[in-house]
């Protein structure tokens, strides 16, 4: 009979523990490769979305006739790493947009996907950098996801390649740094934002959303329905709540279990659109929740997809496009000799290295954000770089309560007024739908920002814009723009005015000089 030590005994106890965990483990890391390409086609259908709504107000917000000429971009952001900065034309803003649109179709149907993925992530830095004043967090994510899908492969299923593939791969899950940066993130995004939320008072009290519902500038659609039914808007507080505490589940459930959860975040996520205008984000975390889904769920897609005939018609759709890729010319660089398999190991410590240093700069930078932790100065710059800093602070800790509108009443030289921004009879009243003031999410998002102490120069900016935009197509010139900002705080349970007032945010010469600040 053999005799073990106590050693011995713990040690093969310790081992045969971590042998029964590990495939446990490794199931929380792995990704099935469906839902890579769902989530490949996603990001390239919102790069489509985003640039189109952007275009809408190419010239306002990424030329120099805009609201940030280059000037003022370098004046005051420095360093600005910004293809869309070498030129104030809005013909070049075009090109630069129609090209990062076909890279996002490429992206879609799988052809070059990681080229296409990173010249889509590039650009889409260089776009961010040139006007930082309209971003929100769904932009954050979005070149977050994005950047992690460099390191993924996106396209060993429903692609181009994948129709196109000659090799004996049959692996139908992936597990990897990449696939823990990706599933993280989404986690990290909800813990931070929670954290966030635990530090205000009115999401513990359930009245966050009946306060968010009640600032008019965010409602649309059905949350103009139900924007008085406290008691739902109350139950869903803490539903939201509850969710969000529970996201690090996303990352551990595995099996059918996994599937659960998601689709509920997607349900409050979609309902976000119909009752709140707040641009593409919703989508964007939709788009970043489909990796969760395990093998389970894209079965049973695979077979609805077979049952209406949906594949049939996506294969003789990929067979035309496989066709018409293999015509292209290549762009593959000759073969040289790989002495060792140099090249093939640097490319394996690249894509190993890269996610998990940036990984876990990203962990600290949200830790950061609820100040658990600080990010060294080496690792800001890093950040700083590759614009992955993060803080998640949507509707936190305390969410909008008051209703904004803005004016801008100009005296033109024959002395009559009219108001600049919206091109209309001055009237600084309360519009009946105050959301409708707001061209677009993104022009809300940049007009909050002017208001705000740390964008003096900003005020300057718009109103020289105003001024500008107003005198090229009119013959009456204006003199000068005064722009304010009404505001109105009501109290939903009280039923009673807390607040209201008008606020100058700056009057402009428009023959003056270019900054004007009191």
């Amino acid at each position: 009979m053999t005799h073990r030590s106590p050693r011995e005994t713990a040690h093969n106890q310790l081992s045969t523990a971590l042998d029964r965990v590990a495939p446990i483990v490794g199931k929380w890391f792995e990704i099935d490769l469906r839902a890579l390409a769902a989530f490949r086609v996603s990001l390239g259908l919102l790069i489509l979305a985003d640039l189109a709504t952007r275009a809408r107000n190419i010239g306002a917000f990424y030329t120099d006739a805009g609201v940030l000429p280059r000037q003022a971009l370098f004046s005051d952001y420095s360093p600005v790493y910004s293809l869309h900065a070498i030129s104030g034309a809005a013909w070049a803003q075009t090109l630069l947009f129609l090209v990062a649109g076909a890279f996002a179709l490429a992206l879609i149907v799988g052809y070059r996907t990681r080229v296409a993925t990173v010249v889509s992530w590039l650009l889409l830095l260089s776009l961010h950098a040139r006007n930082p004043m309209v971003l929100n967090s769904g932009d954050v994510l979005l070149r977050m996801l994005l950047f992690w899908g460099i390191f993924l492969p996106l396209d060993e299923r429903w692609s181009l390649f994948a129709a196109d593939r000659t090799d004996d791969t049959d692996r139908s899950t992936v597990a990897s740094i990449a696939t823990i940066a990706l599933l993280l993130q989404v986690v990290l995004m909800y813990a931070t934002n929670t954290i966030h939320k635990f530090n205000g008072e009115f999401w513990m009290d359930g009245e966050a959303l009946v306060y968010i519902l009640s600032a008019d500038q965010f409602t649309v659609h059905l949350g103009n329905v139900i924007a008085e039914y406290h008691t739902l808007l109350e139950l869903f507080n803490y539903l939201w709540m509850g969710l969000i505490l529970a996201s690090p589940l996303l990352f551990v459930l595995t099996g059918a279990w996994r599937a659960v959860l998601p689709t509920m975040f997607v349900g409050m996520h979609l309902g976000m659109i119909v009752t709140m205008r707040i641009g593409l984000f919703p989508l964007v975390v939709v788009a970043a929740l489909l990796p969760f889904y395990p093998p389970v769920v894209w079965d049973a897609v695979s077979k609805a997809a077979e049952r209406i005939g949906l594949s049939e018609v996506l294969r003789t759709g990929q067979n035309k496009l496989t066709r018409i890729a293999a015509a292209a010319p290549s762009f593959r660089t000759p073969s040289v000799p790989n002495p060792a398999g140099v090249i093939n190991h640097s490319r394996t410590a690249f894509f190993t290295v890269v996610p998990y240093l940036l990984l876990a700069l990203v962990i600290m930078s949200n830790a950061q954000a609820v100040d658990y932790a600080e990010v060294p100065d080496p690792g800001e710059e890093v950040l700083d770089t590759v614009q992955a800093e993060q803080s998640w602070r949507m509707f936190a800790p305390d969410p909008a309560r008051t209703t904004r509108w803005f004016a801008a009443p100009a005296t033109l030289e024959n002395e009559s007024r009219v108001d600049v921004l919206h091109r209309s009879q001055v009237d600084l009243e309360r519009p009946e739908d105050v959301e409708t003031t707001y061209p677009t999410a993104r022009w809300r998002k940049y007009l909050s920002n002017v208001y705000s102490a740390d964008n003096e120069n900003h005020r300057s900016y718009l109103a020289n814009y105003l001024c500008d935009r107003w005198n090229r197509n009119h013959e009456t010139d204006a003199k000068s723009v005064t722009i304010y900002q009404m505001y109105e705080r009501y109290d939903p349970y009280a039923e009673e005015m807390e607040a209201d007032g008008i606020v100058k945010v700056i009057t402009y010469s428009c023959s003056g000089e270019f900054v004007q600040n009191d």
